[in-house]
């Protein structure tokens, strides 16, 4: 295996074991009502698609997926809770980071199929090539800060949910006698290493 296939491999491997756990989450949560077995399932159905993208850049249909993942991103917070201001304003900043991650998935295949869309397109001549060249380099500029923003949240995101229970994890899991707090912290590491994997994708897809 060379170098520059160690990154896409690990990550193939993040995210298929992320897909798995998704899955098994929502077959299995007991939460009322539908809306905590679809999330889990576009979780997966995300994290599916991250651990192809590595190995077939351009070649899944990029709209299709861009119109889903944009339903995904607004599926969260559009559903949260709606029960008192203060409760749906915390819920809704629960769910942001979720809704984010889809916005970036989004993000990824649309700029996939505009690449494979230029690619199509190679060689076919302009009326005005420094028209098209400054085009693309308005492109490409907006682009990198769409890129940087989202990249840059979920860093953030990642951070915070890897290094909140660090300091007092052990402490929480003795005086609380229960797996509560441990399930817990399971789940922001998940989270922060999806979030981190996205990063990561995100960078490599620019």
């Amino acid at each position: 295996m060379s170098a520059t296939e160690v990154v896409p491999c690990m990550l193939t491997a993040l995210f298929a074991a992320a897909a798995v756990r998704a899955l098994r989450q929502a077959v299995l949560t007991r939460a009322p009502g539908c809306r905590s077995r679809i999330d889990h399932l576009l979780h997966a159905a995300m994290a599916l698609a991250m651990a192809v993208m590595p190995w077939s850049r351009g070649a899944l249909p990029g709209l299709p997926q861009s119109v889903f993942f944009a339903c995904a991103a607004l599926w969260f917070p559009l559903t949260a809770v709606r029960s008192g201001r203060e409760r749906q304003l915390s819920a809704t900043a629960r769910r942001l980071p979720y809704a984010v991650g889809m916005a970036a998935m989004t993000w990824m295949s649309y700029r996939a199929a505009g690449h494979s869309h230029q690619t199509m397109a190679e060689g076919v001549p302009t009326a005005d090539p420094a028209l098209h060249l400054g085009h693309s380099m308005g492109e490409s500029r907006a682009g990198s800060v769409v890129t940087g923003v989202l990249a840059l949240y979920l860093l953030t995101c990642a951070l915070r949910s890897l290094t909140r229970d660090m300091p007092a994890l052990r402490k929480t899991a003795e005086a609380s006698g229960t797996s509560t707090c441990l399930k817990g912290a399971c789940n922001r590491f998940w989270d922060g290493v999806t979030a981190l994997g996205t990063v990561v994708m995100l960078l490599m897809a620019h």
